[in-house]
């Protein structure tokens, strides 16, 4: 079936990729590597040459970078996309472009079949058929990875056996894809949702333990709905984007752990890192509560799922995904100011060092209000013990038996621990001698004040 047909591959540099650069080859195809840079970090050369020296009949590599920002991730700022209210769809955003340009390289060498790395039981594999069918119908889609069955162990060994060079290990198994509007982490033992992602997982954020003790406050201007200037220079949002990243991860910011409900029917436990990107649309979605109408702002957020679902499948080059970019668009056009981030992480444990001085709990409370932190007037002092000579002259009477406790119902019990806080801030008592109680301010990553 591929035997003298020309495939255009796209590549990464991972494990799964580099077998199919050699499985194209053993089954007869003449294979060749895109490698297109979002941001990944990896350098180009040696990805190009690590292609070439698997097998490779060429490889290509392209900056698109300017183009993922300005096509992609800003009409998805525009519309606060995050899939299942947490994910920032940044791979799915990405996937669309890379089957784009796939095309374009299989027109430039004449090949009939493109190919890509996707498994069978992940989301990519429709995302690439599905856009492939949209812009060029005539070519042949080829899932390398979905038709051998191999196993990650499998892959592995095939990859020892041949001699490929790939970063992933028994000792490593994950799967990792990044841009820069964020970053994956899957397979290994986070495919168990009861085991707990070690540091190792991570590179974009630090762990909490390891953060800073003080809040650092960033502040993003945005015009017409797209970040435009970070603490007050103007800059382009390909250039904001790993800035932001940099800043906010360091104080532990920017960690999902979810269960995503996959385009295949499956669940299935992602851990993602995407400092920037929640930083960026938190900030705007603030900013619009100030800038839309209610009406606008009600209709607008059963259009921002809808836009994060049609991403999420792929649906990037569809007549409902464009008439949605319209509407969004049209509701940018107030959505201009400045949102001031606080980056702080939101779960801190408290300090190790019993030396280190306690850390404020937060801005002075208003006048007129008690600060939590001030004392309790003490208690009144307990009445004096009954004697004999206080009672009538027939004595002393016998105390009644202590009444036993009484028990509450499970079905009627309010398991909710944090109950007396709800009163208090639905309605905050009042002292004549003290003042009223201030709300209670609950822990939050994310402080937003607009300009």
């Amino acid at each position: 079936m591929l035997e003298g047909k020309k495939v255009v591959l796209a590549y990464s540099g991972g494990l799964d990729t580099s077998v199919c650069v050699k499985w194209l080859e053993q089954k007869g195809a003449i294979p060749y590597a895109l490698y297109l840079d979002l941001g990944q970090g990896e350098p180009a050369d040696d990805v190009r040459a690590k292609a070439l020296q698997i097998g490779a009949a060429d490889a290509f590599v392209r900056d698109a970078r300017a183009e993922f920002v300005d096509e992609y991730v800003a009409p998805a700022i525009k519309a606060n996309a995050l899939y299942g209210g947490k994910y920032p769809l940044f791979t799915a955003l990405g996937r669309p472009l890379i089957a784009r340009k796939l095309v374009e390289a299989a027109r430039e060498v004449g090949a009939s079949h493109i190919a890509h790395g996707s498994t069978g039981k992940g989301n990519d594999q429709v995302r690439f058929d599905v856009t492939t069918a949209s812009v060029a119908p005539d070519l042949t889609v080829v899932a390398p990875v979905r038709d051998w069955n191999m196993s990650r162990p499998e892959e592995m060994a095939y990859a020892e056996e041949h001699g490929i060079p790939v970063p992933t290990t028994r000792e490593s198994p994950y799967s990792v894809d990044q841009n820069l509007w964020g970053r994956s982490i899957e397979a290994g033992p986070l495919e168990d949702p009861d085991h707990e992602p070690t540091p190792d997982v991570f590179e974009l954020t630090v762990e909490p333990e390891d953060a800073p003790d003080e809040a650092l406050y960033v502040e993003l201007g945005f015009e017409e709905g797209l970040p435009t200037s970070l603490d007050g220079e103007e800059m382009a949002l390909v250039d904001l984007i790993p800035a932001l990243n940099t800043i906010v991860g360091a104080h532990g910011v920017g960690r999902i752990d979810m269960v995503e409900d996959r385009l295949v029917g499956i669940k299935s436990r992602e851990i993602y890192e995407a400092p920037a990107a929640l930083a960026i649309v938190q900030a705007h979605q603030e900013l619009e509560t100030l800038t839309l109408t209610k009406d606008t702002l009600r209709f607008k957020a059963t259009i921002e799922q809808r836009y994060a679902e049609l991403t999420y499948d792929g649906l990037w080059f569809t007549p409902l995904k464009s008439a949605l970019d319209a509407f969004v668009s049209e509701t940018q056009k107030t959505v201009t100011g400045t949102a001031a981030r606080r980056a702080a992480h939101r779960y801190r444990p408290r300090s190790r060092d019993p030396a280190r001085p306690p850390r404020a709990r937060g801005p002075p409370a208003p006048p007129g209000c008690r600060s939590r932190a001030t004392p309790r007037r003490p208690a009144p002092a307990a009445p004096p013990s009954p004697t004999p000579s206080s009672f009538p002259a027939r004595g002393l009477r016998p105390a009644p038996p202590p009444l036993p406790p009484t028990r509450t119902h499970k079905k009627t019990r309010n398991k909710n621990p944090h109950r007396h806080a709800q009163r208090r801030l639905q309605a905050p008592r009042t002292s004549p001698s003290r003042g009223p109680a201030c709300p209670l301010s609950w822990p939050s990553s994310l402080h937003i004040n607009i300009y």
